[in-house]
């Protein structure tokens, strides 16, 4: 049973009097023990795309579309039904856990606290609970005692993982959660997450630019380029045959076991992502692209299918890419996405 269904989420701030789109007409399902990864350079929107899903933007911040969590659109519900679901149904790990923990606050006191809002439970049986999360992180329940500033940044993120195992939630969002971590301590992160999948049955979020770590954990793969979805798909072949022009140059600049062409100079994507509210009629990397046609400049089009499982949003894929007529599968259509439920 399909566990999270996002449908054409859009997401808007204020800025001088404007409505500016950081994402657009998002959508994708999740279910159980299923791992989905969201790549894309900084600025693509994939973390404001995450805080979304649970309402954590700034006030200023408009949100359309619908987050159906376990049926329920998460957009339009009560503050008091989104305090339920943070933490207890849904929670998070930041980006960069030094900035999101306490410093005043010990790691232990920090992993009780959801406990204590969402269930009621014994002071005792919430320390025996702390304990058991940190020993199942990896970090020593001795440690309960201990400051964020006293454990080193593998140990701080594994403290935020325990937190948001803390009220056993069906759904975590995992924002960067190896970001400043050495390659040896981020593997253990990134096992130690799939471990979770696999024997608890939950869904994961999880972002990052990296594209080949995603590939290598995730189930699924979706990637953002402009507040948009560009391209979805079983993760190994999005990473390995990507069909849409940027994610081609994501997967490019990336070296290759084997192959010492790609590991002495790995490919770059020139040029920037457009600033927020720079994007105009047409297809928004179609700047950067060096496979752009004449329609990419001022049409624009929603993920096609591109194979099984998979969809991208790019003119290249669609049976003619040389013709865009008037009939036929048409350039700014909505189409089934991939994994949508019936």
């Amino acid at each position: 049973m399909t566990m999270l269904e996002v449908r054409d989420l859009t997401v808007t701030y204020r800025y001088g009097g404007a409505s500016l789109a950081a994402v657009r007409s998002v959508g994708f399902t999740l279910d159980g023990g299923e791992i989905l990864g969201v790549a894309g350079e900084s600025g693509s929107g994939k973390s404001t795309m995450a805080l979304s899903l649970v309402r954590l933007l700034p006030p200023g911040a408009g949100i359309t579309g619908q987050v159906l969590f376990h049926g329920e659109d998460l957009t339009t519900a009560t503050w008091g039904k989104l305090r339920a679901v943070r933490w207890a149904q849904a929670s998070l790990v930041f980006q960069g856990a030094m900035n999101a923990l306490n410093p005043v606050r010990s790691v232990g006191e920090q992993i009780a606290e959801p406990i204590r809002l969402h269930e009621r439970v014994d002071h005792r049986a919430i320390g025996r609970r702390v304990a058991d999360l940190l020993d199942s992180v990896g970090v020593s329940s001795r440690r309960a005692s201990a400051y964020p500033h006293e454990l080193s940044g593998g140990q701080r993120q594994r403290v935020m993982i325990a937190m948001a195992l803390a009220c056993r939630p069906d759904l975590i969002i995992a924002d960067e959660p190896t970001t400043a971590l050495d390659v040896m301590v981020q593997a253990q992160i990134l096992q130690l997450l799939t471990d979770l999948v696999a024997q608890s049955d939950i869904a994961v979020i999880m972002i990052s630019h990296d594209l080949a770590m995603l590939a290598d954990t995730c189930d699924r793969l979706a990637v953002m380029y402009a507040g948009r979805l560009v391209e979805s798909g079983p993760a190994g072949q999005v990473f390995a045959e990507p069909r849409h022009p940027y994610t081609q140059a994501l997967s490019r600049a990336f070296p290759r076991v084997g192959d010492p062409t790609s590991r002495r100079a790995p490919a770059s994507l020139p040029g920037e992502p457009p600033a927020l509210g720079a994007v105009g009629d047409g297809c928004a990397f179609a700047p950067r692209c060096s496979l752009v046609m004449p329609d990419c400049l001022t049409r624009d089009i929603e993920p096609w299918p591109s194979g099984p499982g998979r969809e991208a949003a790019c003119l290249l894929v669609l049976p003619d890419p040389a013709v865009v007529g008037e009939d036929g599968p048409r350039v700014g259509e909505r189409h089934p996405r991939v994994g949508a439920s019936d």
